[in-house]
């Protein structure tokens, strides 16, 4: 008996550390397996301390807007204003960004490839995402110049910027020059900077530089009206690793082809049909991730739970 004393029940280690400990698991099992275990994991996944982090960009790749839309408002609303670190892909429409910018108090990571917010929405609502530090617009065709100059105005502490384009963003495009400016204008202590497939000129580039000396890597990767001297950058810049403009790849077509959403009813995700009503019996989960039907027939529901279970009372996460 004295032995057994020495060893804690696992309904017994605090909120954090069971957090991090569902942080390995998948999407799916934290939100449908986790709560029905016991109460004390049931609050762990129901407050902020599963969801300072929430990278949900795999599934968001084969989700429906509206199933996005609704599972981005349940996860973050769940954060609490701790949210430190945001991953998805494909937000639709700006609204859904608006609503990220409002719980963004805390966030320093946000990465909204292949969106779709408007360049107006991001100009208007930047100053909410001043403790943003990483910030990834890839393959964000809506974001221009002014956006840019935005976020470099508000985001004052900002060393990771990655806006890379897909060749076929260039069709009927004539210049990035202007969005290539408002970064050397206004991103003075940029470290990272990826541009893939920009159509900027060389002056554009050198403007780059110029105005963020501190930067340590860019990628001009497709950028090919770019000529940079080698000897010359060497000499001017010897910290800087460039990658590119004349690389010879096949510009991510896996990538984008592979994960780019077509709303398959085939897709695993699309079984992840779910309602948000408030339910305390979670014994409606057992069995059903083995049946034969598969994930195809099933419809799952994330649970609220009973908001008094939830946070309330709980100490502040450090």
């Amino acid at each position: 008996m004295e032995e057994q004393s020495d060893f804690r029940n696992w309904d017994e280690l605090i909120p954090d550390a069971l957090g991090l400990i569902f942080s390995n698991l998948s999407l799916q099992e934290v939100l449908t397996v986790i709560p029905s275990v016991c109460k004390s994991w049931r609050k762990a996944v129901i407050g902020p301390y599963c969801w300072q982090e929430i990278d949900i960009e795999e599934w968001s790749n084969r989700c429906q807007p509206d199933h996005l839309k609704r599972m981005l408002r349940m996860l973050i609303t769940r954060s609490t204003g701790s949210l430190r670190k945001l991953c998805v892909s494909g937000v639709h429409n700006d609204s859904i960004f608006s609503f990220i910018t409002e719980n963004a108090g805390s966030l320093q990571a946000l990465r909204l490839r292949r969106s779709e917010m408007s360049d107006s929405i991001v100009e208007r609502t930047d100053g909410r995402l001043c403790t943003v530090t990483v910030l990834d617009l890839s393959y964000c065709g809506k974001i221009g110049a002014c956006a840019l100059e935005a976020i470099g105005k508000h985001c004052k502490l900002l060393v990771t910027l990655c806006h890379n384009m897909h060749p076929l963003d260039a069709a009927g495009k004539v210049s990035w020059d202007d969005e290539a400016n408002a970064i050397a204008a206004s991103m003075p202590r940029l470290k990272h900077l990826e541009m893939a497939y920009y159509l900027i000129s060389t002056g554009s580039v050198m403007n780059i530089l110029s105005g963020c000396p501190q930067l340590e890597f860019l990628e001009l990767r497709g950028c090919w009206d770019v000529k940079l001297d080698n000897q010359f950058m060497k000499e001017k810049f010897p910290k800087l690793k460039v990658l590119g403009p004349f690389v010879m790849d096949y510009y991510e077509m896996d990538e984008w082809d592979d994960d780019c959403s077509d709303y398959s009813d085939n897709s695993e995700y699309l079984g992840w049909e779910f309602e948000m009503d408030e339910y305390e019996d979670y014994d409606i989960y057992e069995g059903m991730w083995h049946g034969e039907g598969g994930f195809e027939e099933l419809e799952l529901r994330f649970y609220e739970g009973n908001g008094e279970e939830g946070m309330m009372g709980w100490p502040a996460s450090p």
